[in-house]
């Protein structure tokens, strides 16, 4: 089985809320590390396929509108489906009612 694929978060290292200068800052340093023309002559194969994931991830993280798409793929998919509610369906929350209802939309008689 293939091992799970990271996300470009995880292949910058960094965590999800980071800046686009921390971003950027990252995806530099790997690619002085990782590039295909700095690494010993053993290691090129290794090292062109990391650089290409290296390379993609910051191509989605740099791009606001393809990490905004990124990151609303990553949000639970309850939240996708009810983005108003307050916590997940069948969970109560003290002083919330669920789906977004009020009191006069659950009585049932």
């Amino acid at each position: 089985m293939a091992p799970c694929a990271a996300s470009p978060y995880e292949i910058l290292g960094l965590p999800s809320g980071a800046t686009s200068k921390e971003i950027r800052a990252a995806y530099r340093r790997l690619a002085r590390v990782l590039h295909p023309d700095v690494v010993a002559a053993g290691r090129k194969e290794w090292s062109a396929t990391e650089f290409i994931k290296l390379h993609a991830a910051y191509s989605v993280l740099s791009d606001p509108e393809k990490r905004a798409s990124h990151d609303g793929a990553l949000a639970p998919a309850w939240r996708r489906r009810w983005p108003n509610t307050v916590s997940m369906p069948g969970e109560a929350t003290p002083g919330t009612y669920k789906f977004g209802r009020n009191w006069e939309t659950d009585q049932c008689w």
